[in-house]
């Protein structure tokens, strides 16, 4: 049986998404979270995809820090980002952590279905005028500053993504609700693992990450997955 997981939210897209799936696959087995942190219950609990379908704008996840959590985690499920943003940057730091496809979040039922198909057959699925930014199979440096970035834990990607945002330590304690020691802590392990010197660096080396166009090596099969990270 052909097995989805909806990350998102909203109920009325899960609902818009579901549909779309229905025409695509009827009677597959559509499941559901409403987070990143959901997801991957669901997904370390056994979960078996062909397909997770991901929003970008959820409680918890910051750009593309839960791409890169699902990613890290279980790099073998491929990933479609469903999202309102059409920032080229955006769509092709998605594509540089390897999803399936980018599909807009203002696509016809149609429209959504279509694409989910071509993702389905191992096509990177993208909007008409976007099809350009399709990785190359072309090696890149970049791909070791991918590595280095998954070594992060979820919450270290957490405090990455606010120290791009400009936020001080005592912002970043204040929105994690931890101390600003653990703050601190969390700075240093990732100067160490991202192998730079300082914050302006880790910043430097983030933006890169998230806007480069990398190789990528496309959805892989959806019922091997790899063991989650668990530090």
């Amino acid at each position: 049986m052909t097995r989805f997981l909806i990350v998102e939210d909203h109920p009325l897209f899960r609902e818009a998404l579901e549909g779309a799936l229905q025409m695509v696959a009827p009677g597959a087995e559509i499941l559901q979270a409403t987070s990143i942190d959901g997801a991957l219950e669901q997904l370390s609990a056994g979960a078996e995809l062909d397909l997770l379908l991901l929003d970008l704008s959820m409680p918890g996840t910051t750009g593309l820090s839960g791409i890169v959590r699902i990613r890290k985690a279980f790099p073998k499920v491929p990933v479609v980002i469903v999202s309102g943003h059409q920032d080229p940057k955006i769509i092709s730091g998605a594509l540089s952590l390897g999803v399936a496809g980018y599909i807009f979040k203002s696509s016809s039922k149609q429209g959504l279905a279509e694409s989910i198909g071509e993702a389905l057959q191992g096509l990177v699925c993208l909007p008409d005028a976007y099809r350009a930014l399709r990785p190359q199979r072309a090696p890149s440096p970049a791909h070791d500053l991918l590595k280095r970035l998954h070594d992060l834990t979820p919450q270290q990607l957490r405090v990455l993504e606010m120290l791009k945002r400009g936020l001080q330590n005592k912002q970043i304690a204040y929105e994690l609700k931890i101390s600003e020691t653990t703050v601190k802590v969390h700075v240093s392990d990732i100067l160490r693992k991202l192998n730079v010197v300082s914050r302006t660096k880790a910043i430097v080396e983030m933006s890169r990450i998230d806007f480069a166009t990398l190789a990528s090596e496309g959805p892989a099969p959806s019922r091997d997955h790899a063991q989650p990270d668990r530090q």
